[in-house]
């Protein structure tokens, strides 16, 4: 046989690898992210801040700011409710992942993971995948609650949805940083006080309370650059009305990229450190 054949049958055959290497890839991720929910439901007490984070948020803001900032509680909760849709998907992802990262990194669950036959990546994307339960509980509970208080959904279901969802998927895709954080760091406490000084800017630097003329000037100029604020826009437009079509791409935007920078490097972290 010629070296010719030879070289084009070794190619083929590595092509043909890569695929199935990429299709093993999901399927461990999977494979995690199914024992990430059996530990959730054997333990659904660490839901708990997915449950109550969006009932105290709703009621705090509603009944602390309602009435100085537009005079009445009902028209407030109108106003305030997709910013903290926001809020609460960004929350639910980002102080609970890498902590969780972090707890099995010290307790040696990745290192059993390691000797085992499956890709090195799987272990981080399998646990991110599994605490997508986090999100839907989050939404529920929020969405119940802002019904029982007053809110009503001004546009339709699809569109109430689609806001979930966009608030959902920067919140996914922000939560790679403290994947990244809970990955570098190794002290629990850290780790906690790292991503709440992280997402407080992020979060509360929008025009999710207040609208963005009534701030100073440098404010202004955050709030406008901030991604958060875009996606607080679009939710705003898809569950009481306004601009949808700019704000919602530039979420996506903004979730894509986070994506593909922070998610890399967690990766990149986690095989250096193990």
């Amino acid at each position: 046989m010629s070296s010719d054949v030879i070289l084009e049958s070794g190619i083929g055959v590595r092509g043909a690898e890569r695929p199935r290497r990429r299709y093993r890839l999901v399927r461990h991720s999977l494979l995690l992210a199914g024992r990430s929910l059996t530990k959730t439901r054997r333990s659904p007490g660490v839901l708990s801040d997915a449950l109550f984070m969006p009932i105290i948020f709703l009621l705090l803001f509603v009944y602390l700011f309602g009435g100085a900032v537009s005079g009445s509680t009902h028209a407030y909760l109108q106003y305030v409710f997709p910013g903290v849709l926001v809020m609460t998907m960004l929350l639910a992802g980002m102080l609970a992942t890498g902590l969780s990262i972090n707890t099995d990194i010290k307790k040696g669950v990745f290192d059993r993971f390691r000797s085992l036959p499956i890709g090195r990546s799987a272990p981080l994307v399998g646990l991110v995948l599994g605490d997508v339960i986090r999100y839907v509980v989050a939404a529920v509970v929020l969405f119940a609650t802002g019904y029982l208080m007053g809110f009503r959904v001004q546009t339709d279901v699809p569109s109430a949805l689609a806001a979930a969802g966009l608030a959902t998927a920067l919140g996914f895709a922000m939560g790679w940083i403290n994947v990244l954080i809970g990955v570098l760091i190794r002290e629990e406490v850290v780790v906690q006080t790292v991503a709440f000084l992280g997402i407080f800017p992020l979060a509360f630097g929008t025009n999710m309370v207040v609208p963005t003329d009534t701030m100073p000037g440098w404010l202004q100029a955050w709030v406008k650059v901030n991604p958060v604020s875009d996606a607080v826009d679009a939710a705003r437009g898809l569950l009481v009305g306004g601009p949808v079509a700019h704000p919602a791409a530039m979420t996506l935007l903004w979730s894509a990229g986070f994506l593909a920078v922070f998610a890399p490097l967690a990766v990149s972290a986690y095989r250096r450190r193990s």
